[in-house]
């Protein structure tokens, strides 16, 4: 009975393990500075500093207001070395980034977000994003 337990807990692990790698969307993301209203979602509300502007692939015509994405540095995508800090972001949707499609951008973090996970000398790096 112990053992027929315990299996059950490492399966149960195991596929909390994939559903969270598997969740995770690969993406390029960027970053802009303040000020940072007023925003398409909020207007002149104040949302603070972790937020992010969505490229078209998220936005879905202001469906992505108030999302939030986990994301990580996964690598850069130009010559700086090694722009990934380390660990993740939580950043709320406020904002569209028109110009992000034309460059394959995914979200524009605030600078604030950005640096918390890159090196912001890297001003362009891939990302794994997940919606909270």
């Amino acid at each position: 009975m112990a053992l027929m337990k315990s299996s059950m807990v490492v399966a149960a692990m195991v596929m909390v393990a994939l559903v969270s790698s598997v969740a995770a969307v690969p993406g390029i993301a960027t970053f802009y500075t303040p000020p940072y209203t007023p925003s398409s979602c909020f207007g002149f509300q104040d949302r603070g500093v972790l937020i992010a502007a969505a490229g078209d692939s998220i936005w879905g015509n202001r469906a992505a207001c108030g999302r939030r994405y986990t994301v990580r540095c996964t690598g850069g995508t130009n010559a700086v070395p090694n722009p990934c800090r380390g660990g993740s972001v939580t950043v709320t949707i406020v904002d569209y980034c028109p110009g992000c499609a034309s460059r394959g951008v995914t979200m524009d973090l605030s600078q604030e977000a950005f640096a918390m996970i890159a090196n912001p000398d890297a001003g362009r790096i891939q990302i794994d994003y997940t919606q909270v």
